[in-house]
């Protein structure tokens, strides 16, 4: 089966077109091009296209072609990015990112998921200020009452680094130093902040060392990092990207350059965690389900209609991820002594906790659980209901009275909403899946 292609390159430039797919196929980044803006607009109407990046060499001769990329795909919302044929820096209005030419196809790739799935969690976002009747506030107002950006510095004194200072404070950013890793995560620890910048040196082994140890701490994992090079060292660019780190200053990038590209960073990571808050504060509003965090089943029936309609808006995928508590001879006895429905809230809590802040998870009985998943294809979705029963199987339930404490087991399914598919087709395909044989709670 040949994958979907989510990335859009548009140029006259057929070497540059050939050359670009072929790097970024290859990373698993599946794109298709267009030399024209009109033939652009066209595949951004027609295909669920994420992203989309310009060469620099034609952006000149289409004044308004971010404007009309935007109103083809709307309301879908795509990132899109400038690729410059040289390694001068600059955002121009309305562009999401800029590449220089300096740029690698794994920073592509890193900087390009980044910012797609802030278009999600926007577009989830938006269509959950229907489902709770507009009771959450514009995210820009949300924005503007938001504390300075949060910048930590992490390496040994360098000549650059007042100036690095003194620039982003201008912006009006807080610049805290951390001298070694040892402080930095003492820092990380106890502070929140949108983007940290690692000083290379001479040996950049200790900075890669703390750009991999964030990814390994769940709080940390989406902190953008930004890799500054102060002088030509060997390195493998691409490992450090697998690495965690999400941009790379070269030496000959200047100061006004670095604090744009980290000011960027940060403002798109404070967007998305500024979402992800105000959404899973929501688990403890009125029409949750009490105990768990979790949509209700009525609740998650109306949100996920919506879904549907915004999903076929935007041209995007949906699938649904139905997870039922397995009738092991454990959870049998459970369910016998008593004990079983005080275990159903914290395994509730649990997968509530599992998922994206732009995914939806809901109870829809006892035994069973939903979960609703935007821009996500089927596989993906079974693979997300899999982790979460791995993790819950790991979990020990209380069996009162002395004995051996007990397992919970999922059995996962999983179903996308086909074209012109209702809903509660999809959700009553995927929960077949696992012999459900309560109907009633889909």
């Amino acid at each position: 089966m040949i994958s979907q292609a989510r990335l859009l390159l548009l140029s006259h430039d057929g070497a540059w077109l050939d050359g670009m797919s072929d790097e970024l196929d290859r990373l698993g980044l599946r794109t298709i091009s267009a030399r024209l803006p009109e033939a652009g607009c066209v595949a951004l109407h027609d295909l669920p296209i994420e992203a989309v990046i310009v060469n620099r060499a034609d952006e000149s001769q289409w004044p308004e072609v971010v404007a009309q990329l935007r109103k083809a795909c709307w309301p879908r919302r795509i990132a899109i990015a400038l690729m410059r044929n040289d390694d001068r820096y600059d955002v121009p209005e309305g562009w999401d990112m800029v590449f220089t030419r300096s740029a690698h196809p794994q920073q592509m790739v890193v900087s390009l998921e980044h910012l797609v799935r802030a278009c999600i969690a926007e577009e989830e976002y938006d269509t959950r200020r229907e489902t709770f009747n507009a009771d959450l506030q514009d995210l820009d107002i949300l924005l503007d009452n938001q504390p300075p950006l949060a910048i930590l510095s992490i390496g040994r004194p360098d000549p650059e680094y007042l100036a690095l200072t003194h620039t982003l404070t201008l912006s009006g950013a807080e610049v805290t130093a951390a001298l070694s890793s040892y402080s930095a995560f003492d820092y990380l620890h106890d502070k929140t902040f949108d983007a940290v910048v690692l000083w290379g040196g001479d040996q950049p082994t200790e900075s890669l060392s703390i750009a991999a140890g964030m990814r390994r701490n769940t709080r940390l994992y989406h902190t953008p990092v930004l890799l500054r090079l102060n002088r030509l060292v060997e390195i493998d660019i691409g490992d450090a990207y697998m690495r965690g780190v999400n941009d790379i200053a070269n030496p000959k990038a200047g100061i006004a350059e670095i604090a744009s590209r980290l000011l960027k960073l940060a403002r798109t990571h404070r967007r998305q965690m500024t979402i992800r808050r105000t959404l899973e504060s929501m688990r403890h509003g009125a029409q949750m389900d009490k105990g768990t965090g979790l949509f209700g089943r009525d609740l998650f029936a109306a949100h996920l209609a919506r879904l549907s309609k915004a999903a076929t808006e935007r041209n995007r995928s949906l699938s649904i991820c139905v997870l039922k508590i397995a009738d092991t001879p454990e959870v049998v006895r459970a369910r016998t002594q008593g004990m079983y429905n005080k275990a159903v809230p914290q395994i509730g809590s649990m997968v509530a906790r599992l998922v994206r802040a732009e995914d939806s998870a809901g109870r829809l009985s006892n035994d069973v659980f939903a979960i609703a998943l935007p821009a996500t294809s089927v596989d993906a979705a079974r693979n997300v209901g899999e982790r979460i029963s791995a993790v819950v199987s790991c979990t020990a339930f209380d069996s009162g009275q002395g004995k051996p404490p007990y397992v919970v087991e999922f059995v996962v399914g999983a179903a996308e909403i086909q074209a012109g598919e209702p809903a509660a087709a999809a959700l009553t395909r995927a929960a077949a899946e696992v012999g459900n044989p309560d109907r009633e709670a889909v």
